[in-house]
């Protein structure tokens, strides 16, 4: 989704075309939200939880396929963030209405994305329409995106659950920190794009 005017994404070089295997894939992760937010909300945690495993084998190949075979394209790269906080925001609200997680966690996480948001309507009055993704920003989704399915299956009292709650927990609280750390980074590149554009000289 975000670019920068001083740098393409991460990803390589874009193009305009829309019809690529990887936006197929992000396409397909985006059917799968209402799919699993309706499993987490009716307690079919197995169908939920291999929505999430597919989300997240989805989002790994898309990546790597578009890298690979320079099939990085503008509408993929606003289709794979999108889906990456759709599932965050739905994971997120079906937890919580279920109280596994509190819904403290949910403000805090939902608070960044709001700041997010402040942001990219700040420097879209630069004419900029995005931010480069970082690394950063794309290790909290990936903690997040652990921590989900193991905080659910931590749901339970069995042995396999006492194990998989403190591990869920663990991804949940560096997910949760990275994803604070990434959006004080964008904040920073915002004010980067912010300075670069008053800086320039005006033409005419």
């Amino acid at each position: 989704m975000e670019r920068a005017d001083r740098a393409v994404s991460d990803r390589g070089p874009t193009t305009d075309r829309i019809l690529t295997i990887p936006n197929v894939l992000s396409f397909l992760r985006l059917v799968g939200v209402p799919v699993f937010l309706w499993a987490i909300l009716t307690e079919h945690d197995v169908i939920a939880l291999l929505t999430l495993m597919a989300s997240g084998v989805s989002d790994y190949l898309d990546g790597k396929i578009a890298r690979r075979f320079g099939l990085v394209s503008r509408v993929g790269e606003l289709l794979d963030p999108l889906a990456d906080r759709l599932y965050i925001a739905t994971t997120l609200f079906g937890l919580a209405w279920r109280e596994i997680i509190p819904w403290w966690l949910v403000a805090l996480l939902v608070g960044r994305e709001l700041l997010l948001a402040v942001v990219l309507a700040v420097i879209r009055r630069y004419g900029q329409v995005g931010l480069p993704v970082h690394f950063v920003g794309k290790a909290a989704t990936f903690n997040l995106l652990y921590a989900f399915p193991l905080l659910l299956l931590g749901d339970g009292t069995s042995s396999f659950a006492q194990w998989a709650q403190p591990i869920g927990w663990a991804f949940a609280w560096w997910g949760t920190v990275l994803y604070w750390v990434a959006g004080v980074m964008y904040i920073v590149q915002a004010r980067q794009v912010v300075a670069a554009h008053r800086a320039a000289p005006v033409r005419g």
